[in-house]
């Protein structure tokens, strides 16, 4: 049985081991592995914490976005507090010619990327909800896609599949789908 000052010992020898080496390693690990984003960044966004610790949140993005779908967030959290995001359901990224969000960031947040490597999100699909499970021949999300239909096809059962690897996560898709709630919609990445 231990004594009252030998148990006092090894919690404080566990306390200094876990404020020496295990927050230091989780401080390590949140700043440097990725993190999953709770928002939709625009193109070219750095992994979020670098994003996060790279933005000026100048807001030259959201100025020069000629679709408006670029705004700054003003909710609660203070490390995202300003950081450009785009809402799917306000206004998707259309993926405008030169990408000109990339071109105005003055931060290096955003990296100029072609079109083809853009990796803002991913598209997924409730095939309970999509139109074509009702053998309707929905097919407004290929139609708007970017891509041109190498992000989203039809399947061998005749259902819309989204092609991971060819996503760029404009979320044009989720806008134009007109079902209530959306059978697809774009989970940031």
């Amino acid at each position: 049985m231990l004594v009252a000052s030998e148990q006092h010992d090894r919690r404080g020898f566990f306390r200094s081991f876990f404020k020496r080496v295990v927050d230091p390693a989780a401080a390590y690990a949140q700043k440097h592995l990725p993190q999953p984003r709770t928002l939709l960044r625009p193109p070219g966004a750095l992994p979020e914490p670098t994003f996060l610790d790279t933005c000026y949140r100048c807001g030259n993005c959201a100025d020069i976005c000629p679709a408006n779908a670029i705004a700054h967030y003003q909710g609660d959290d203070e490390l995202l507090r300003g950081t450009p995001f785009i809402d799917p359901d306000n206004q998707p990224c259309i993926a405008c010619d030169g990408l000109l969000c990339m071109s105005a960031c003055p931060s290096g947040a955003l990296v100029k990327t072609p079109l083809e490597q853009i990796r803002m999100g991913l598209a997924r699909i409730d095939q309970r909800i999509c139109l074509r499970r009702e053998d309707q021949d929905c097919r407004r999300c290929m139609e708007i896609c970017p891509t041109h239909e190498k992000a989203l096809r039809i399947d061998a059962q005749g259902l819309i599949e989204v092609v991971a690897q060819q996503c760029i996560g404009c979320a044009q898709c989720q806008s134009a789908c007109p079902t209530i709630p959306k059978a697809i919609a774009v989970q940031p990445s």
